[in-house]
C-alpha cells in the first residue's frame, strides 16, 4: 500500500476506485466497503485508493471537545488499511479552510481533480462537504457532469448488527473488549513505549513492562485486568494486563502495565502492541501484597486458559 500524507504527491493511477471517510476503528461496517472496494476494482481493471483525514474533522471543529477519543492512531488505521488490502491511502490534512469546500467544490477538487476518480463506493447516508451538506444524491447529480459512477452500500449490508465507531467506544469504555472485538474483526490494540516503573512486581514473582502511549487522543480501555496478547519485534506472547491506580500500592499513579509470560528481556525504550483479548476483573485494593499475589496466580491462570498459551 502506497501512504500520501499530501494529495500533491499522489499520482494519477488507472481506473480509480475510491472511498472515502474517518474509518475510525476499520470495523466489520467499513471492511465491506472496502471489499465492494477491491470487488469493483478487479471489474474495472483498476485500484483501490482510500481519502481519510487527519486530524480527526471533529477535533479541528470542536476543538474544546475533550471527550473524543480515536479507537485507532494514525499508525494503527495505516497498518489495519494495509491488511485489508487497500492499493493507496491518501492521508488529507483536515483544516478549518477544507472543512467550508461546498459538496461539488469537494467533488471537482479533490476527487476529479485530484484523484480522477472513476467509481466512487461510500457507505450508507455518508455526508461531506461544508456542514455535510453533501449526500448520495448530490453524488448521483454530479457523477455524469464529471465522469464517474457512483455506489452507496446499502444500510442492510454495512449495519447488520448497527456497526458503528460509537458503539465499539462505548464497549470499550466499559471495558467490554469481546463486544469490541466482534464489531471490529479484529482485536482492540494498544500502542505504546515501554517504560521504567517502580519494578515492585518483579519482588512478587509478577514483573511488568509498564507501556506509555503518547497518543493522547487514543482510546483507553476501562480499567480493569485483562487477558491479552502482545507483540513485540514481530514475535507474539502471551500475557495479562493491568489498566489503573494499582490501589494496592500507594503512590503509584495511573499506569497500563503487561505481565508477559515466559518473557525475561529488558525492552526499555521498545514499542509494543497489546491485543486485548477479554477483561477478567475490576481493579481491585488487597490488604497485602500476599493477597495481590494470590490473585494474580489465579490471574495468570485466566489468562493462559483465554489465550490459548501452553
Amino acid at each position: 500500500m502506497k501512504v500520501y500524507t499530501s494529495i500533491e504527491d499522489f499520482k494519477d493511477v488507472k481506473n480509480a476506485v475510491v472511498t472515502t471517510g474517518t474509518f475510525d476503528g476499520v470495523h466489520v461496517g467499513h471492511q465491506k466497503i472496502i471489499s465492494r472496494l477491491k470487488e469493483v476494482a478487479r471489474e474495472e481493471n483498476g485500484e483501490t485508493v482510500l481519502l481519510t483525514f487527519y486530524p480527526h474533522p471533529r477535533m479541528v471543529l470542536f476543538p474544546d471537545d475533550n471527550e473524543l477519543k480515536l479507537i485507532n492512531t494514525q499508525q494503527e488505521k495505516i497498518e489495519l488499511l494495509e491488511k485489508y488490502g487497500i492499493d493507496h491511502l491518501i492521508i488529507y490534512p483536515f483544516t478549518k479552510e477544507f472543512s467550508r469546500l461546498t459538496s461539488v467544490e469537494f467533488v471537482r477538487n479533490i476527487l476529479v481533480n485530484k484523484i480522477k476518480t472513476k467509481r466512487l463506493v461510500i457507505g450508507y447516508n455518508h455526508h461531506f462537504g461544508r456542514n455535510r451538506e453533501g449526500s448520495f444524491e448530490h453524488l448521483k447529480e454530479y457523477g455524469p457532469l464529471y465522469g464517474f459512477e457512483v455506489e452507496e452500500i446499502p444500510a442492510k449490508d454495512i449495519e447488520n448488527i448497527e456497526i458503528s465507531s460509537t458503539k465499539i467506544r462505548k464497549a470499550l469504555q466499559t471495558g467490554d473488549v469481546k463486544t469490541a472485538a466482534t464489531y471490529l474483526g479484529h482485536s482492540y490494540t494498544l500502542s505504546g513505549k515501554v517504560v521504567e516503573g517502580l519494578k515492585l512486581g518483579r519482588t512478587i514473582g509478577y514483573p511488568t513492562a509498564n507501556i506509555v502511549v503518547d497518543d493522547t487522543y487514543k482510546l483507553i480501555a476501562a480499567d480493569g485486568i485483562y487477558a491479552v496478547k502482545l507483540k513485540h519485534k514481530g514475535k507474539m506472547y502471551s500475557g495479562m494486563l493491568s489498566i489503573g491506580n494499582n490501589p494496592t500500592v500507594e503512590g503509584k499513579g495511573h499506569s497500563i502495565e503487561v505481565n508477559i509470560f515466559d518473557f525475561n528481556e529488558t525492552i526499555y525504550g521498545d514499542t509494543v502492541t497489546v491485543y486485548f483479548i477479554e477483561r477478567l476483573r475490576d481493579e481491585q485494593k488487597f490488604d497485602s501484597l500476599e493477597e495481590l499475589k494470590k490473585q494474580l496466580k489465579k490471574d495468570e491462570a485466566d489468562s493462559l486458559r483465554i489465550t490459548g498459551y501452553r
